[in-house]
């Protein structure tokens, strides 16, 4: 007899009070993100996973702030090489900074993080790339803020202006997609540095 489950979609995000915002470039990070959606539909039962922030920074060019970028996750840490690999609930946070970035230019630069991420070897995860790149079809505008989110057994969800976008599903997107920051030819080494607390 089959079990009649729960459909979920998207993942809630429940943010933390900003009491304990860390504020990078004038913008406020909340300290943790309270994630519904990880394990499910056990996770119905036994309620949110709790992420805290691991550390933030500015991705720059030309001077210029584009985004604060945030690292979510359950435990802290500084090993760039492990989060990439692990099957753990973790996410990261774009708080757009600047005008001047278009969709056309996030598309762009993030293809182009894949490919720095993968080593080239994109061909795996070429379908599931178009999926998430299509969260940049609708314009950007500054103060827009982007939740890259990996549940285990369920995939990265997108969730922008905290609306649930879409869903890529495997490990191996979310260990290229996490590459584009944390790998050792990164979208900016400082924000790397940043984002894993150094």
């Amino acid at each position: 007899m089959l079990r009649k489950l729960p459909i979920v979609i998207g993942a809630v995000l429940v943010l933390a009070s900003l009491c304990n915002a860390l504020e990078v470039a004038g913008i406020q990070l909340p300290d943790s993100m309270e994630v519904v959606g990880v394990g499910i539909p056990d996770s119905l039962e036994t309620g949110p996973t709790r992420l805290i922030l691991n550390g933030a920074g500015v991705r720059t060019k030309f001077f210029m702030k584009l985004y604060v970028g945030g690292l979510y996750l359950e435990q802290k840490s500084h090993d760039p090489e492990q989060l990439i690999e692990a099957d753990e609930p973790m996410a990261i946070r774009l708080h757009i900074t600047s005008s001047l970035i278009t969709s056309e230019k996030m598309e762009k630069v993030t293809r182009e993080g894949f490919v720095k991420s993968t080593g080239g070897k994109i061909a795996p995860i070429e379908a599931q790339i178009e999926t998430f790149i299509s969260v940049f079809i609708d314009k950007i505008n500054k103060n827009d803020v982007y939740d890259l989110i990996y549940i285990p057994g369920k995939g990265t969800e997108v969730h922008k202006n905290e609306k649930f976008y879409s869903l890529t599903e495997g490990l191996p997107f979310k260990q290229a997609l996490f590459g584009i920051w944390l790998c050792e030819n990164p979208a900016q080494k400082s924000l790397k540095k940043e984002m894993l607390g150094k």
